[in-house]
């Protein structure tokens, strides 16, 4: 279906243009006219060069880094357009920032993702579309409707899709208890078993693999986590289901590519045999490696608006 000539309308900031630009083309449109300028002192400036008023606006923002200039982007965005008469905005945020930051691990913490949600709905934001939340309590810190969409189909599809596909010989791996339940509702779909690393963290950034559970020998191990950081768990969970559990190969997906630090390196000289990401981030050119490879999420997402714009409901998508 193509949506020239109706309200929808699709806007971007800097942090994901390549994914906008492929959403509109999904929905058959052009990006709406914008222009987001920084001046000398670092404040942001947004211009929208045409009309939204009465329009259905979808603006795709992820706030990775660098985060606060993205967040800062994605908040006056919406301000200008709730100020021009939106009739409705939609912050489509690949990739939610300050979403580690969930709860108060210790006393005196902030617990910055709930004030993240309170700016996004103060700043106008009618509805939030976003991917793979760390922590799904985030849904709640919200008063309006967030529609949570999950990545794991898309990479169900992609590793089905490879010839010779054969679910028996896959085992899919949590490298953590936090992971345990993106892994299981993953395993289902694919069809395989699940296996987990028990660990204990001495530090943060540390971690020390203590246990592993369930069969992995001579398996083809997928280890499935919301988001790639310093990779030290990634890594050290392939390390752990090699040489203690006995895999054949290791493969790892994770929804968001933050890849901060020495992250790159340590893909790059682990075991892992291949990295899968959504583009919910996009990697610099000089972090990209022969190991990675990018799903397109522009398709799904584009469902997703269609859906929200005709007030139908998201959840079929993962059928």
């Amino acid at each position: 279906m193509n949506f020239q000539g109706t309200k929808l309308k699709i806007f971007t900031a800097n942090s994901n243009p390549e994914v906008a630009k492929s959403i509109a083309d999904n929905l058959g449109l052009t990006l709406g006219d914008s222009e987001i300028t920084t001046f000398s002192d670092g404040e942001i400036s947004v211009s929208l060069n045409e009309s939204v008023r009465g329009a259905d606006c979808y603006i795709i923002q992820s706030t990775c880094s660098p985060t606060n200039n993205n967040l800062m982007e994605l908040l006056i965005m919406i301000d200008a357009m709730k100020r021009a008469s939106a009739a409705r905005i939609t912050a489509v945020m690949p990739y939610f920032g300050y979403a580690r930051q969930d709860r108060k691990a210790k006393p005196r913490d902030p617990i910055s993702a709930k004030l993240v949600a309170d700016l996004i709905t103060t700043a106008g934001a009618n509805r939030v579309l976003t991917v793979d939340l760390h922590a799904l309590q985030i849904q709640g810190f919200f008063n309006i409707p967030v529609d949570h969409i999950i990545g794991s189909p898309l990479l169900v599809s992609f590793i089905k899709s490879i010839e010779g596909f054969d679910a028996k010989e896959f085992t899919v791996l949590a490298p953590d208890l936090g992971s345990i339940t993106r892994a299981r509702q993953f395993a289902k779909r694919l069809g395989c078993p699940l296996a987990l690393i028990d660990k204990r963290r001495e530090r943060a950034n540390e971690c020390e693999v203590m246990n592993i559970i369930g069969d992995a020998r001579d398996k083809k191990i997928i280890l499935v986590d919301d988001m790639i950081d310093t990779a030290g768990t990634i890594c050290n969970a392939a390390k752990a289901i090699t040489e203690i559990g006995g895999a054949k190969e290791v493969y790892a997906y994770a929804a968001h590519a933050v890849l901060s630090g020495r992250a790159v390196q340590k893909l790059q000289d682990s075991v892992i045999k291949k990295v899968i990401f959504l583009d919910t981030i996009p990697i610099p050119k000089e972090k990209f490696i022969d190991k990675f490879t990018i799903i397109n999420t522009a398709p799904l997402l584009a469902e997703a608006i269609k859906r929200i714009y005709a007030d139908k409901p998201v959840s079929p998508i993962f059928d």
